[in-house]
């Protein structure tokens, strides 16, 4: 779908090269730009994850792109990242605000080597205003966008999200911005600055609560609930439930079902109170039934009385779930002999899964084969290896050493 256009990505992290990843499996040219020891996520991965020394972490945001290595400081490198700049449909960066310009590629600058390219930047709290300049993380943001603490309550404490969940939405946002910058460029002729932020996203990703809240104008002890209950402003039973041989969570119901499913007696004398308003005393009832039932028993009793429920499962359990099969949501590939699962774009176009066409696991792996693009010479190449502006990888898979 993308087919034609280029992306010069200058993003490391995850939300940026997340973003990027999003617009390479939709077919754009995602050229990744990588300083000559690598982009950061190369460095480090969750739960120390390296397979024959390819990171995790840099594996599930870096599909689909390849991969050139400059030094930026360098002349030579500011160079080739110009004529980069000139041939892109799209710049992308998530350096702190103020980074890039400070290098030489602050709009204006972009704008004089390439008028009709669309700038796209990332932070962590937008590029202006009192904490533009504090640096960006998912669980910093989790704090303060109030995520933590609406998904914990006052007397136990704020609980974090068990997943980078506003990086990877901050990432899709990005890409959503760049593919209507790309639309409005080719309909109006008009090129978009397009601004995304982690904050933003952990704002976004709470859109219903929020709206809720303030509309509500909703007091603190709201927050207050059920160990069980998932959220501050649900009703009643929408929570997580334990079973003697794992965790259920119950979604939607009538007061009737969920009593009859659970054939508790009391939830019959909770039936016509306002599951809300009472929703602690629904959670405990059904607290008090689940547990001494198995999922199997619960799953058969929620099916036949139409309550919505699923079996809380481990990521061990994912790997054999017949519809995450069904779907394709997981691709194995080899990773220097070992293979590795890794999780499929999210949507489906024509019915079918993009394709995985390439993966840069070496710094610069497609240096020579992008500067030939651009115009350099050979000469030019090997005059900018040994200066340093650029590297690739050496024969035996590791990179040459700038001298």
């Amino acid at each position: 779908m993308l087919n034609g256009i280029r992306v010069v990505s200058f993003c490391h992290f995850l939300q940026g090269p997340a973003a990027a990843q999003y617009l390479a499996d939709m077919g754009a040219d995602v050229i990744k730009v990588e300083p000559v020891a690598g982009a950061h996520e190369r460095h480090w991965s969750g739960a120390n994850v390296f397979v024959e020394g390819v990171s995790g972490f840099y594996l599930c945001a870096n599909r689909n792109k390849r991969s050139i290595g400059l030094d930026l400081k360098s002349e030579g490198g500011k160079e080739i990242a110009r004529r980069l700049v000139a041939s892109a449909d799209v710049v992308m960066e998530n350096f702190r605000p103020g980074v890039f310009e400070r290098l030489g590629f602050g709009e204006e600058d972009l704008k004089k080597i390439n008028p009709n390219v669309i700038f796209a930047s990332a932070s962590g709290f937008g590029s202006s205003g009192p904490m533009a300049g504090r640096p960006g993380q998912d669980i910093l943001i989790q704090a303060a966008s109030g995520l933590i603490s609406a998904t914990g309550a006052p007397s136990r404490g704020a609980t974090a999200v068990g997943a980078a969940v506003c990086d990877q939405h901050g990432g899709a946002l990005m890409a959503m911005g760049i593919l209507g910058a790309l639309l409005r460029r080719e309909r109006e002729g008009k090129t978009t600055r397009v601004e995304s932020s982690l904050l933003n996203s952990g704002l976004d990703l709470q859109t219903e609560p929020l709206v809720n809240y303030f509309a509500g104008q909703v007091p603190q002890d709201r927050f207050e609930r059920d160990e069980s209950l998932a959220t501050w402003f649900h009703e009643a039973p929408y929570g997580v439930y334990p079973a003697k041989d794992g965790d259920m969570v119950i979604s939607l119901c009538s007061d009737e079902a969920l009593a009859e499913a659970l054939d508790s007696d009391a939830l019959r004398d909770l039936v016509g109170k306002d599951r809300y308003d009472h929703r602690d005393a629904w959670a405990a009832a059904v607290r008090e039934t689940t547990q001494s039932m198995t999922i199997a028993q619960l799953s058969q009793r929620f099916a036949d009385h139409g309550v919505w429920y699923s079996p809380v499962q481990t990521y061990d359990d994912l790997a054999d779930d017949p519809q995450i099969e069904h779907c394709e949501i997981f691709r194995e590939i080899e990773v220097r002999g070992h293979t590795v699962k890794l999780v499929n774009h999210p949507n489906r176009y024509d019915g079918q899964v993009p394709e995985l066409k390439v993966l840069a696991l070496e710094i610069g792996e497609h240096s020579r084969e992008i500067m030939n693009e651009l115009g350099y010479s050979s000469d030019d190449m090997e005059r900018m290896l040994a200066a340093g502006a650029i590297v690739e990888p050496a024969s035996h898979g590791e990179r040459k050493k700038a001298v």
